[in-house]
């Protein structure tokens, strides 16, 4: 019996070692920070689904850290927001996925929170901030948050209208593109296996060479499609290659201007290099695994000793 309890506390010595890192580091990114109100775009807008219960909505007031109504203002999205933002949207499509959208200056950048991440359970924060610049949304802070568990395809349109609330415009043929780019991104991640962070590393590196090429054709962005795959190693089936060759041929087709997006894609990018090199360069991470895997022995020899 003893010997069981010792097993059974180095099993949790496991879990210790392995979790503890990986909770901070979630605390650390994951934590939205206080917000001072730009006046010049106003409070920022809180965008509910349109289709949670008064319990739900509560629950994401509480996630998206609203206290105090009068410092932020408070807007539904609901399928006819979805209607109007995409052009096969569904009018009687249920919303859930809400956010806190903050403007913020020009140059600012993008900062996406997902405060809930066990409820939103297809996109993540890096697709939503490329599916952004793809809509034209450069800098802002946002905050994503839903109540249950759902794919989070909905806040993307939520925050159309908390940018258009602002005084943000937007181009209605980007926004439905974008939207095609996360529905994309989740397929290559959740169907066809690709890891979420090359996912999102693939479509911005696609991008970058649109921006940068200029491609004429729907075969030169073809070209550009298998160079990058082949240069990340990544295999797709054929269906999910065409789904990715259209969207990107879309993407060419945009009114950008690509001289300025080529930079956007740039920082992007580089923020995306910055959050594997952390955990890469994590000494900390590294030196708890290897503490585990010595204290792991040395518990295995106190059993037996």
């Amino acid at each position: 019996m003893k010997k069981m309890v010792q097993v059974y506390l180095a099993f949790l010595l496991v879990i210790g070692v392995l979790v503890s890192p990986i909770v901070a580091l979630a605390d650390t990114n994951g934590e939205a920070e206080t917000e001072v109100v730009n006046e010049k775009f106003g409070a920022p807008i809180v965008v509910y689904g349109g289709n949670l219960t008064d319990d739900q909505k509560n629950s994401v007031k509480e996630s998206l850290k609203v206290t105090d109504k009068s410092e932020v203002q408070e807007i539904v999205v609901t399928g006819k927001d979805l209607a109007t933002y995409l052009n096969d949207g569904d009018a009687s499509a249920r919303m859930f996925s809400s956010a806190k959208i903050t403007r913020k200056d020009a140059g600012s950048g993008l900062i996406i929170n997902i405060v809930t991440p066990d409820n939103i359970t297809e996109v993540t924060a890096d697709m939503y901030a490329n599916a952004m610049l793809t809509a034209g949304i450069e800098d802002a802070v946002v905050d994503i948050a839903a109540p249950k568990p759902v794919t989070g395809h909905s806040a993307l349109v939520g925050i159309y209208k908390a940018y258009e609330v602002t005084g943000g415009e937007l181009d209605p043929e980007r926004t439905d593109v974008a939207n095609d780019e996360l529905s994309v991104a989740t397929i290559l991640s959740k169907q066809g296996g690709v890891d979420e962070e090359k996912v999102t590393e693939l479509l911005t590196e696609i991008k970058k060479q649109i921006a940068e090429q200029n491609p004429a054709s729907r075969e030169e962005v073809e070209k550009i499609v298998s160079e990058q795959l082949s240069k990340l190693k990544i295999e797709l089936s054929d269906k999910d290659r065409q789904l990715l060759i259209d969207l990107m041929d879309r993407i060419r087709q945009l009114d950008i201007d690509f001289s300025k997006w080529s930079d956007q894609l740039n920082d992007f990018s580089k923020t995306i290099e910055d959050k594997f090199n952390q955990i890469k360069d994590n000494e900390g991470f590294w030196q708890s695994v290897k503490d585990f895997f010595n204290n792991l022995i040395d518990s295995i020899r106190s059993i037996f000793s």
